[in-house]
């Protein structure tokens, strides 16, 4: 399974976005408003970071506990993990673990295509393992000249 396959499942959803010089209160907002963990940041057309609620939290205890005049880039990851969506989904699941990463933008040729999160990746995974045990027990139930024993549980 390929990060295109993700995205093509989670269908034409709206990419949120904000600028490096925005206030770090304003992105919080929308975030808050929106009910979403990340926000992309972009600059003159391409991807300049990512904001989610850890970097968020992190500014804020910098902070003493206040966003205060802080800008996006003053909290952003300017280094987010990004791929592309002939990434393969256990090469996504490797690089989200091993770096902690929740939420990973995801780029053809410089063009933001997506966000996918962990939770979007989690998913996939559970299905793909649930639609293969149904063609396993289909299978089982299936065997030529077997026939399902009375009282038998698959």
């Amino acid at each position: 399974m390929k990060v295109s396959d993700i995205l093509r499942v989670k269908g034409n959803r709206t990419l949120y976005t904000v600028t490096p010089d925005e206030p770090l209160a304003q992105a919080i907002g929308v975030m808050a408003e929106k009910d979403i963990g990340s926000l992309v940041v972009m600059e003159h057309g391409a991807l300049a970071g990512m904001l989610t609620f850890r970097e968020v939290i992190a500014c804020i205890v910098k902070n003493g506990g206040s966003v205060g005049n802080v800008v996006v880039r003053k909290a952003m990851d300017d280094h987010p993990l990004a791929c592309t969506p002939e990434t393969e989904l256990d090469d996504v699941r490797h690089m989200m673990l091993d770096s902690h990463a929740r939420y990973m933008p995801v780029l053809e040729d410089r063009v933001l295509m997506g966000v996918i999160s962990f939770y979007d990746v989690a998913k996939a995974v559970v299905d793909s393992q649930n639609f293969e045990n149904r063609m396993l027990k289909a299978y089982i139930r299936d065997w030529p000249g077997g026939e399902e024993q009375p009282g038998a549980q698959l």
